[in-house]
Formats: C-alpha cells, structure tokens, sequence
C-alpha cells in the first residue's frame, strides 16, 4: 500500500446506508480483517474520545453479507495503518491519513469490490437521541450552576461557566440517553468552583429538567455542518434554542430536530472518590415513536 486516501462519510447527514469500493483490506488479528472503503456510512467510534459507541451494522456485496464486529477509526503514517486503541494522534492530526475501518471476519473481501454499508437503523436513531440529550444535559446543567463560581472562567456556548468542560471525566452515549461522569475535587475548587452548590442534588435536577422541558417543547431545528466530507474534517453540531443557536464542536451522530424529542431528563448521584467526590448525571431521553 504506498497511498490511502481520508475515508468519506454520510453519517453525519443521517444517512444509514451507503455505497463505496473497497481500497484496503488488513489484517486486525483475531481472525478478523480491517475494510477500508472509499465512502461509509457507518460511524466508528473515536480513539480520543470514545462518547458514542460505534454503528453497528454489515456489508454486503451481491449476495453475501459480512456482520460488522466494530468500526474503528485508522491512522495512515505513510509506512503503516494503525488502528483504533493502537492510533497514537488524535483525529486530524498533521501528516496522517484517517480512515474508517470496518473489522469483519477475515474473509472474502478484496480490493476493488463494490460494497453496500448498511447500520441498524433503530440503534443508531437511539444513540442520536442520546447524543443530543446529552449535549442539552450540559448546557442545562451548565446554566444551572452559574451562580457557583467565584472566580471569572470559561464559558459554553450559550455564555454559562463551563462546569461541564471543566470537571468532566468521562462522558457516555447510550440509547436514548447518556451518563456523564463529573470530578469534583482540588483542581476545580482552584478554579473557583464552590461544591456546596451541590449539596441538594434533587433540587439541582429539578432546575436542568425546567430548563430542559423549555427547550424541548421549543422544538427547535438540529443540524450538523462539516467542513469537508472526510473523516477528519471539522464538524459542528448546531441547535436552536428559544432566544440562541447554540453551536458546539463535535463528531457525533444526532436528531433533526427537538421535535423528534418527547423529553430529556437528568438525575443526579454522588460519588466519594479518593482527592473528593464524583458527581454523576444519567440523562434519560423519550423520543416521539
């Protein structure tokens, strides 16, 4: 292989389904191969950051079909493709090549053979609801606890103090909703972050869910804009919300609009951890049927 172009994708348009040829077949280990195509529909999960889990989906060629065990995210440096846990930069990154890899069992496929991509639709239209609320869920919550700092910090999108960006730990997207994991300790006292604004977390979620349920009945359109149609190329998710059009980086796969959405919800639980606490936020979301 002395070349590899970016993989194409139509995910972030919606599209569930695809047709591209086949430009790389390697080996994954585990009896499985690695499928690179020129264009895909399905999303891979990200090394970097892995919130939403990846489609799950097949391919198939004439009559055969392939069950897709994971799509993971490549690296090509000019000399080899590493993938997924194994790619050492992050997405984007100056001087590599990002592909999709579709890892299948390792047999049949061949480069130059025309493939269609096909992602279980119902689970993907779940984890988009759950991205969404997701997004929602920070912003809220973000909005929520404004009055907690005591230092100037960095704001979000709608011009809160970032709690979210700032304590987060670990964030999850699940369908129809998601789990965020927030660090409560030294490191965000120092910033200016007064935890006792936490001490009634019933009353916290009652104020994100008012909030929320304001949005929501709102109804307001969600898209994603894309800077190009490679893997790598910035994508921005985008919503309108009662008064703002709220606009935030990301990778994900999403609803068309909060209309779709019957409701987001959060709850709150606390969490001793060695240094202080963990703050974590499950958000449920209902989606019209």
């Amino acid at each position: 292989m002395t070349h590899l172009r970016p993989t194409a994708i139509t995910y972030p348009q919606g599209a569930t389904a695809s047709s591209g040829t086949v430009v790389h077949v390697a080996d994954a280990g585990d009896g499985r191969a690695a499928v690179i195509l020129d264009v895909t529909a399905l999303h891979p999960v990200d090394t970097a950051w892995p919130d939403q889990p990846a489609d799950r989906g097949v391919l198939r060629t004439g009559d055969r079909e392939w069950p897709v065990l994971d799509v993971v995210v490549g690296a090509w440096n000019g000399e080899s493709l590493l993938l997924g846990r194994d790619v050492p930069v992050r997405t984007g990154t100056e001087g590599w090549t990002f592909v999709v890899a579709h890892l299948v069992a390792a047999d049949g496929l061949a480069v130059g053979e025309s493939v269609r991509t096909e992602a279980d639709a119902a689970y993907r239209h779940a984890l988009s609801a759950g991205h969404t609320g997701c997004h929602l869920a920070s912003l809220a919550l973000d909005a929520a606890l404004a009055d907690a700092w005591r230092k100037e910090t960095p704001v979000d999108a709608l011009g809160a103090p970032a709690f979210d960006a700032l304590a987060i730990q670990e964030s999850r997207i699940l369908p129809d909703g998601s789990r965020d994991v927030y660090r409560i300790g030294k490191s965000l006292r120092r910033k200016g972050f007064d935890p006792e604004h936490l001490a009634d977390l019933d009353a916290l979620a009652a104020r994100v869910n008012a909030r929320l349920w304001e949005w929501i009945a709102a109804g307001g359109a969600v898209r994603i804009e894309a800077a190009g149609p490679a893997l790598a190329d910035r994508r921005t998710w985008v919503c309108e919300l009662p008064g703002a059009e709220v606009r935030i980086p990301c990778g994900g796969t999403h609803v068309e609009s909060l209309a779709d959405l019957t409701s987001v919800a959060v709850a709150f639980e606390s969490v001793a951890v060695d240094g202080g606490s963990e703050l974590v936020m499950t958000t449920a979301v209902g989606r019209a049927r």
